[in-house]
């Protein structure tokens, strides 16, 4: 029990640092807002609230910079330094939006004096958003926060695909189906493992060939397999050497005609390379300090792909040595099938979790868990702008004077809805745009900063501007569309009776 309280507190600390004190300090912005509307209609903006507002977004930009010069570096990071600089960057971003509060205020203000020669309908409605300033305002902020969250997290999910393409590495052929142990951790399968999964294998895909790759039982036993001619890449599959059969090797050209030949090993790599011999470092048991070596004759193949350069030793060569060996995979050769999803599913339902796991290597996959986040982020943004008006005119006078300017129609009254809705959006999202798009480029330095063993180069991040014009272009044309869809005249008040 005192292990379960600890836990729960640490991970009620852990959110409240890294979620809850950057979104309070990012919702502070609405108070700002309401603090900087004037008290009443013909007065100005509090322009020493714009002021402090600014300056207090410019120190969040000055700390998130910060944030991400400091985890710029392509090196490996200590897991403390790098929640360090994300909390950092974080509360700079809170900061950030926080003190764009009082701007949609001042901006409302220089909206109404810049609409004054526009058609009537929206300079109506840039004056009626300027007279509610209070609620007007509120609600800009809510769509600027939210627009702002969504563009960032858009950023944020692209800069991060970015980095995982370039720091990818396939497990396996394209299109091949690799069974391993169910536990990452565990050596191989056993005999009765590799029987019953390979069983599986031949019960849901009869008469395809299964292609094993074996490893030495005893993991503290020394083998190393070199070729002096040839070295090979740092991003392969199998290394130093892949042991199996003839399978094996024609896995790894990609050609069923290589030769094969169990008293010879095969180095497995591009471009123009001699290798007439490869040497093997080994031990005679787990308790001989003194490595031994024997030289094999080697012959020289091409890899399918990149990745599947090896130097492949056959299985006979390892047990003469006296080294016992034991299944570590199962694959589908995609050249003699090519396995699609439903099946790998089929296959996956008739193994014990706990004996294997399944694997079909379908190249890089980009994330798609942060797109309901922004597009939810997006709809908010959109139901704050619509919020001022709820689809009415602040007063019975502008209906009056609308249906005089469309000659009793309501089509003025609907442009006049639609304007409101959409500068309302419009100046929510272009500030969003702006806060998001800073916001999401510098937290992308530590939300990427490596803190694992390995060290992937960084790589310079995309921006989607694209997907941000869209938002900026297309949200207010879709709040405008839809305040005027749901246009409706405030009913007339009947005269009190004395």
């Amino acid at each position: 029990m005192p292990f379960d309280l600890a836990s729960l507190g640490f991970g009620i600390l852990f959110a409240a640092l890294f979620a809850g004190l950057p979104l309070a300090t990012a919702a502070t912005a609405v108070p700002a807002a309401v603090l900087s509307a004037p008290a009443g209609r013909h007065d100005l903006v509090r322009r020493g609230v714009v002021v402090v507002g600014l300056f207090t977004s410019f120190c969040g930009a000055l700390i998130m910079g910060l944030g991400a010069w400091l985890a710029r570096a392509d090196t490996r990071y200590g897991a403390l330094e790098s929640l360090g600089f994300l909390l950092l960057s974080l509360l700079g971003a809170g900061l950030l939006m926080g003190g764009l509060g009082p701007l949609p205020s001042w901006l409302l203000e220089l909206a109404a004096r810049a609409a004054e020669r526009l058609p009537l309908p929206f300079r109506l409605a840039a004056r009626d958003l300027a007279h509610r300033r209070i609620p007007a305002v509120a609600a800009i902020t809510l769509a600027m926060l939210a627009s702002a969250a969504g563009i960032a997290v858009t950023v944020i999910a692209t800069g991060e695909t970015t980095q995982d393409r370039a720091a990818y590495q396939p497990q396996a052929r394209p299109g091949a189906l690799v069974v391993r142990p169910g536990f990452p951790l565990t050596e191989g399968f056993s005999a009765a493992e590799a029987g019953a999964v390979r069983a599986a294998i031949e019960r849901e895909l009869p008469g395809v060939p299964i292609v094993e790759v074996e490893e030495v039982h005893e993991s503290d036993r020394y083998l190393h397999a070199t070729a002096e001619a040839a070295e090979l890449p740092d991003e392969v599959v199998y290394w130093p050497q892949a042991i199996g059969d003839e399978r094996l090797l024609r896995y790894l050209t990609g050609d069923q005609s290589t030769p094969y030949d169990e008293g010879k090993a095969v180095v497995i790599v591009s471009g123009d390379v001699r290798a007439d011999a490869v040497e093997l470092s080994y031990e005679i048991s787990a308790d001989d300090e003194n490595a031994r070596t024997k030289t094999i004759p080697a012959a020289v193949a091409r890899p399918a792909t990149p990745h599947m350069a090896a130097i492949f030793v056959p299985s006979k060569i390892v047990r003469d040595l006296g080294y016992p060996l034991q299944p570590a995979e199962l694959i589908v050769d995609p050249t003699l099938h090519r396995v699609t999803e439903q099946e790998r599913e089929r296959l996956d339902r008739r193994l014990d979790d706990d004996l294997a796991r399944t694997y079909v290597e379908r190249g890089f996959q980009a994330s798609t868990r942060c797109l309901p986040i922004a597009a939810a982020a997006l709809l908010l943004a959109l139901a704050s702008a619509l919020a001022p008006g709820f689809g009415q005119a602040a007063n019975g006078r502008q209906a009056r004077v609308l249906r005089r300017t469309g000659s009793g129609s309501g089509a003025a009254f609907r442009w006049f809805c639609a304007g409101r809705a959409g500068l309302s959006a419009l100046l929510g999202t272009v500030l969003g745009a702006a806060a998001g798009c800073l916001a999401g480029m510098l937290l992308l330095w530590p939300l990427t900063a490596s803190s694992s063993w390995d060290d992937p180069p960084r790589v310079p991040f995309e921006t989607p501007w694209a997907a941000v014009v869209s938002v900026v272009a297309g949200l207010p044309l879709l709040a405008a569309a839809l305040g005027a869809l749901l246009a409706r005249e405030r009913p007339p008040v009947p005269p009190s009776r004395h």
